[in-house]
């Protein structure tokens, strides 16, 4: 390997590291919504290949690790991921053992971490060889993959009813722009309404406020008092094996196993469903919460890494739900990145390996040791000094910027309405992913169904 290009890719993990530590430790960050549009920058600008998956893999490892320890600590879930460790973390605070939760979350996440990625790798390699077929009917995958999603999901009729407004919302915003100029007949602006689901549900929520009625019937609550627990997180070993007992390290080996060829299905939902799993049925409720958290945090790394990992390595097109969403821009950037000349079609399967070994195991070794030795002066001065509403209004400012450069004036304001639109059907419970695979099966749903 090119000493320059290893450099860089040790650079751009630390990078990934550093910000995304931060950032996880802010509560209610969504994971789609920072990372995406930091990726998406990178690979417009032209990042190596390699030197952006090894940011995007040391972002994901670093990012669902810290998003747990404001779980732990401060009672409020880090990102979407926390949410299903919300019980038991607040049971094992109210206990006085917040610190020894953080360490058995971080062991939890190096398991799943290390037990992903080859498993993923081994996947990956037993799918290529139908890859071709695969990428034939990709567009008909989209589709199948959207009413799978549906039927998962929290309102499972109003997701399928969904689909058919939701794919005229894209393909008329297109059309429009067409007709009007705005872009080449043959040119294509899905990114920015990528962005715009993204950013959708926080928009509803702020634009929500501008009505008065509304407005003031907000609920109102005194300033919030928040306990930093701050007792044992020194000493102590940092091995996984004498943080967490023989049978808290088997059943989150077990279940992050069980989780990784599930990649195509939500790694929340996998959180939740196989994290209880790892539980168990003891009738001591401190053990089942113990391993709750420790399995939790294996899943949800499993399930994330294997999402990006398999479909990339494989297929070349996002066919799960982290592919169609946080790691959307690994796949489709254009003009940079295009879903016929991504980072399937431009690393080499060792140089792919060693950008996903490299970015998780400097990430994996770094963020392990923060979490488990400074968790507590990092949750005290973010929830100090960094205002939650100034991350995500920074979020907010980028995508729209990246709308504007994508078609202008016109795309602010075709963004803002795509944001709206699903942003309502978020909140109803049209998740996430059913909104992507939408977007990519709309040109089939439109040219076939309608």
């Amino acid at each position: 390997m090119d000493p320059t290009l290893l450099l860089s890719m040790l650079i751009a993990a630390v990078a990934a590291i550093l910000l995304y530590t931060f950032i996880g430790f802010i509560p209610g960050t969504d994971e789609t919504s920072v990372l995406v549009p930091v990726t998406l920058a990178l690979a417009l600008a032209g990042v190596d290949p390699a030197v952006l998956l090894t940011f995007f893999i040391a972002a994901i490892v670093t990012l669902n690790l810290t998003n747990a320890i404001p779980t732990a600590l401060v009672g409020l879930p880090g990102g979407v991921l926390s949410a299903p460790m919300m019980e038991h973390s607040l049971y094992l605070k109210s206990q006085g053992r917040a610190a020894e939760t953080i360490k058995k979350m971080a062991a939890g996440s190096a398991i799943g971490t290390l037990i992903a990625i080859p498993v993923s790798l081994v996947i990956a390699t037993a799918i290529a060889p139908y890859a071709d077929t695969l990428r034939e009917y990709g567009t008909l995958l989209f589709v199948g993959g959207a009413v799978l999603l549906a039927l998962l999901g929290a309102n499972r009729l109003l997701s399928l009813i969904a689909i058919i407004p939701m794919s005229l919302l894209f393909q008329g915003l297109l059309s429009l722009y067409r007709d009007q100029g705005v872009i080449p007949q043959d040119g294509n602006i899905s990114v920015s309404f990528f962005l715009g689901i993204t950013i959708g549900p926080l928009l509803v929520s702020v634009l929500g406020l501008l009505n008065r009625t509304s407005r003031e019937n907000l609920p109102r609550h005194a300033a919030t008092t928040v306990d930093i627990s701050r007792r044992n997180l020194r000493g102590q070993s940092l091995a996984p094996n004498k943080i967490l007992t023989k049978g808290e390290t088997v059943r989150t080996g077990l279940w992050s196993l069980i989780s990784t060829p599930l990649f195509f299905l939500s790694p929340v939902g996998l959180t939740f469903l196989l994290g209880e799993g790892a539980a168990g049925r003891s009738g001591d409720r401190t053990t089942r919460a113990n391993r709750a958290v420790a399995g939790m945090n294996g899943v949800a790394h499993a399930s994330y890494l294997s999402g990006t990992i398999i479909p990339l390595l494989a297929i070349g097109i996002p066919l799960s739900p982290v592919a169609i969403g946080p790691a959307q821009a690994l796949f489709n950037a254009p003009p940079a990145l295009t879903l016929d000349n991504n980072l399937h079609h431009l690393l080499s399967t060792p140089l792919f390996i060693a950008a996903v070994v490299l970015g998780a195991v400097l990430a994996l070794g770094l963020t392990y040791v923060i979490a488990v030795r400074y968790s507590y002066r990092i949750t005290y001065i973010v929830m100090r000094y960094i205002p939650h509403e100034a991350v995500l209004g920074l979020f907010i400012g980028f995508i729209l910027l990246l709308a504007y450069l994508d078609a202008g004036v016109a795309n602010i304001f075709g963004v803002l309405l795509v944001g709206v639109a699903c942003g309502t059907l978020n909140k109803l419970g049209v998740g996430y992913g059913v909104q992507f695979m939408t977007l990519y099966a709309s040109p089939w749903i439109v040219q076939n169904l309608l």
